[in-house]
């Protein structure tokens, strides 16, 4: 018999991020150019982690409140980017090689998110998250 915990998931995963013509982004180097020695990532919590059942079960919560309040009234489009973007910071462990003016942690989290000329990362970020193989352990093999 085989013990199901061996296909558990890892709780982080790293995603390198790709500009919005699906290139791999790069911090630039010294000489101003691409450094691939750089690479831009984020580093998430997966759908495995108790991070993120705490999260979606938040987010659940704070859905049945509003529906409870106002009935089936919509957000605001600015609400909703905003509550996406808490949800994308509190799933973010951490960034590595990104900067957004002189802000870190949660606030640059936070930033990126919102930024919607940038609004490919956050798109490339939940759908990472909502993909289970991204957090898979890697084979011994590899």
């Amino acid at each position: 018999m085989t013990d199901i915990r061996k296909f558990a998931v890892e709780e982080t995963a790293v995603l390198h991020l790709k500009d919005a013509n699906d290139e791999l982004m790069y911090a630039d180097g010294a000489d101003g150019k691409p450094d691939t020695n750089k690479p831009m990532r984020i580093t998430l919590y997966g759908p495995g982690s108790k991070k993120f059942a705490k999260v979606q079960a938040a987010n659940n919560n704070k859905l049945f409140s509003r529906l409870k309040k106002k009935g089936k009234e919509d957000q605001s489009a600015d609400d909703k980017a905003q509550e996406s973007a808490d949800t994308l910071t509190a799933l973010t462990h951490s960034f590595e090689n990104i900067g957004y003016d002189e802000l870190g942690g949660e606030a640059l989290h936070r930033a990126v998110y919102l930024d919607t000329s940038i609004g490919f990362i956050a798109t490339q970020v939940n759908t990472h998250l909502n993909d289970w193989a991204n957090f898979t352990k890697a084979s011994a093999t590899n």
